[in-house]
């Protein structure tokens, strides 16, 4: 359960609460935000005070903008950059906000390449239609169904043998830390080269030891966007193994840490259209104070 269940606010009123909220992180001046009775702040997992963290470095925020809404549950999230002094990085942002447009949640996360295990370059923060498209009504399904997608996309990641647990698109691609993953024949690793259900239709993630501590606390119905934060444990004990066409590969990753991420889903028709996610890599099994908050 959300501390912003439900606002009533519809999705003008969402953004507006939103691009207040981005005004005041660029000018660091939190006083400027109109918070809640009891706000619950994250950043990169770790519980902050308000007007910690980023808010002390922020020196530009970029023209990226992928935002969406829940105005049934009161929540609006963005992906975008940020500028900390001379480094950008990839930056997810969750609001929950009350019934009186107050801001009473805020989960970031920052992707600071230069802490980071994994380097994605080149990162491009391009403008997808896709995304931002509203889903004809004919093509919807229900809340339900979405996150249910959503969710079986992490069930097929886990422990990854092949076995498709949702509906993916052929033509479906996934954006991670701002670059794409999928069908891109220039990234490091061969998998890369693959479209969505190809990868996970091969077994190639069987190294993801865990999808867990997995929510879903927006979902853009107008849009089809499901918004899911979850981690993934990694306990580095594969070395060697074989993919469902009998392809031995090694893994990447051989030693215990984890992954926490705000992922971004689009359905339409009932399939998983596109995927955007920004992730950072934190010690293995580690908690979230959401779970407390919950």
């Amino acid at each position: 359960m959300t501390n912003a269940l439900p606002s009533g606010l519809d999705r003008t009123a969402l953004y507006a609460v939103l691009d207040s909220y981005l005004a005041a992180l660029k000018a660091r001046d939190p006083s400027r935000v109109s918070w809640g009775e009891t706000v619950r702040n994250s950043e990169n997992n770790v519980a902050l005070m308000l007007g910690d963290g980023l808010w002390n470095t922020i020196t530009d925020l970029g023209p990226y903008d992928l935002r969406f809404a829940d105005p049934l549950t009161g929540q609006v999230g963005l992906f975008t950059t940020v500028t900390e002094t001379d480094d950008l990085s990839a930056c997810s942002l969750r609001l929950g906000v009350d019934r009186k447009g107050r801001i009473v949640e805020v989960e970031t996360i920052v992707v600071r390449q230069l802490d980071s295990g994994i380097r994605f370059e080149p990162q491009a923060f391009e403008r997808k239609p896709v995304m931002e498209e509203i889903v004809p009504p004919s093509a919807r399904v229900s809340r339900e169904r979405m996150i249910a997608l959503a969710d079986g996309y992490f069930s097929t990641l886990e422990r990854n043998d092949g076995t498709i647990l949702t509906r993916i698109h052929p033509e479906c691609n996934r954006i991670e830390n701002g670059l794409q993953t999928t069908n891109n024949p220039e990234f490091f690793t061969s998998v890369a080269h693959l479209g969505c259900e190809d990868q996970l239709r091969l077994g190639n993630y069987i190294y993801d030891d865990r999808l867990r501590a997995r929510h879903y606390p927006l979902v853009d119905e107008e849009r089809g966007l499901v918004l899911a934060t979850a981690f993934i444990d990694h306990s580095g004990r594969i070395g060697d193994y074989t993919l469902t066409d009998g392809t031995k590969v090694t893994s990447p990753l051989r030693r215990p840490h984890s992954f926490y991420m705000l992922e971004l889903f689009k359905i339409r028709h009932g399939m998983i259209e596109q995927i955007e996610a920004n992730f950072i890599t934190v010690p293995y099994h580690m908690p979230t104070p959401w779970d407390a908050w919950r």
